[in-house]
């Protein structure tokens, strides 16, 4: 038996922990000390990229927290508007880097102290990246010399670095320990293609290959995050996931927020606001997340004002919507079937053009009508991605 001691469980009450099997262990600790969720990070997060890699053909990168995404992407240039709203300007960016910035971007707030995931080895950009983000975990198939070393500085050189065996091959059947009886299921390898796009039930029928591109981002992410779960796509990336919801239409008004708090980010007022100096980039996040919330107490106004050399004027309700109504042609992929129309109407006023879910609902006529009222393109994809 092979195996890696972890410093605690999923609480660290819980001892006992390690890591084993009885064959190749395909995973290595280069620096720190792991605990049981950091495990289950980054498996979970490296098959997303690995996934990613394979389905779009481009380096792509993940931002991991409580083993679900709060974003994934692969490399697609980047525009001025993101390069501010990323804090990447002057950086010197490999498109592995890029695919990383994107990632971290979909939902800052969320990835703050993440598992950062790659598909190809990390270079010294990506380290450079990581260097000015609060992260605790990183997985790769492999690290330049020089990313390495810089790594290892992080966290006071305790920041925790996995590498793993690109070449890795799971055995097919899963188990798992409840309350002490074991389950067991043929491991979900199913590989999701642009053949899962195929069977368009809508009126409009054409998905561009922008469109199939992030529709497939958003399902792989879907399959490795908690269910139920809905993603927003777009350009190369996640721009919203609602994940771990009893309710779909939860799912989808979470998901949607997080798209619409990702629009407003490029917004001009953003782009230009003046900050105390001294913050951090989670302070930073936490003011630009004030200045979208329309529902803060008094209270809340008066400590948000803080964190601003110069309080920035604050959108009117028709400023925010106009600005709003200008996320356009984004994708909305479900990891089951949906089951009532309200779905689609909550997508449609974040930007939603294009759609893939499972199928096969009681009310699947309802929700092709909504699709049609909209001008949507809607696929069944025929497959579940239930995660748990």
């Amino acid at each position: 038996m092979r195996s890696i001691p972890l410093k605690y469980g999923m609480n660290p009450h819980q001892e006992h922990a390690q890591l084993y099997t009885e064959g190749h262990l395909p995973i290595k600790i280069l620096n720190g000390e792991a605990s049981y969720i950091n495990f289950l990070d980054a498996l979970n997060a490296y098959q997303l990229v690995r996934e990613l890699r394979q389905s779009i053909g481009q380096p792509s990168a993940a931002s991991f927290k409580h083993v679900c995404p709060a974003g994934a992407a692969v490399y697609s240039p980047l525009c001025d508007s993101l390069v501010r709203s990323y804090f990447v300007e002057g950086m010197e960016l490999s498109p592995l880097a890029v695919a990383y910035a994107r990632a971290r971007g979909s939902d800052r707030m969320s990835s703050f102290g993440d598992c950062a995931a790659f598909s190809d080895r990390v270079d010294v950009t990506v380290a450079n990246l990581l260097g000015k983000e609060v992260s605790d975990v990183i997985v790769a198939p492999g690290y330049d010399e020089d990313a390495l070393k810089l790594l290892k500085k992080k966290k006071n050189g305790n920041y925790l670095i996995l590498e793993i065996d690109s070449e890795y091959v799971p055995r097919l059947l899963d188990q798992r320990t409840v309350f002490g009886i074991t389950m067991e299921q043929e491991r979900n390898d199913v590989q999701i293609s642009e053949a899962h796009l195929n069977n368009i039930v809508t009126t409009q029928q054409f998905i561009p290959d922008n469109a199939k591109r992030d529709l497939l981002i958003a399902l792989i992410t879907l399959k490795y995050a908690q269910s139920n779960s809905v993603c927003f796509a777009l350009d190369g990336q996640t721009i919203g996931i609602g994940a771990g919801q009893q309710s779909r239409i939860h799912c989808t008004r979470l998901a949607a927020a997080k798209a619409d708090n990702w629009r407003l980010r490029q917004h001009p007022v953003v782009q230009r606001m003046d900050f105390a100096p001294g913050l951090s980039r989670a302070e930073i996040n936490n003011a630009i997340d004030g200045w979208a919330n329309e529902e803060m107490t008094a209270a809340e106004e008066m400590q948000w004002r803080f964190y601003y050399n110069a309080v920035p004027e604050r959108l009117t309700k028709s400023g925010k919507q106009q600005w709003l109504a200008g996320l356009q042609g984004a994708s909305f992929a479900s990891d089951a079937f949906l089951p009532f129309r309200d779905n689609i109407d909550r997508a449609a006023q974040s930007g939603v053009k294009y759609v893939v879910q499972t199928g096969s609902s009681l009310r699947d006529e309802q929700v092709i009508k909504a699709a049609n009222e909209y001008g949507m393109v809607m696929a069944y994809s025929g497959i579940r991605l239930f995660h748990h």
